[in-house]
């Protein structure tokens, strides 16, 4: 699934989920999942309001990964599109939008 960058200001605040993908893709269940950056693997707490009005992951890990992608020399920063590929239950690999295509095309 092809997902949003959340940023607030000149930080990265976390990931934009969206209201469809939340609901397709993350079972009402999970109370957190695995998520694989890079080399490093973590794990994202859920809240409860995942599921109705505020589908994003937040996670200070996750932030840190996500400006360390996005080096800008003036530290603005604008929302980017990130693929997040289901790798099993409650895990995701998070990559750049294009890996999303690259993968759809192989199968």
């Amino acid at each position: 699934m092809v997902v949003t960058s959340q940023c607030r200001g000149r930080r990265v605040t976390g990931i934009l989920i969206g209201e469809s993908n939340a609901q397709q893709y993350f079972p009402r269940h999970l109370t957190e999942i695995e998520l694989q950056l890079d080399h490093l693997r973590i794990e994202c707490g859920l809240e409860p309001r995942f599921w109705d009005d505020k589908p994003v992951l937040t996670d200070p890990r996750l932030c840190l990964w996500l400006e360390s992608k996005v080096r800008n020399q003036e530290g603005c920063r604008t929302p980017f599109a990130l693929a997040l590929i289901p790798t099993g239950a409650g895990s995701f690999l998070v990559g750049p939008a294009c890996l999303e295509q690259t993968l759809q095309s192989a199968h």
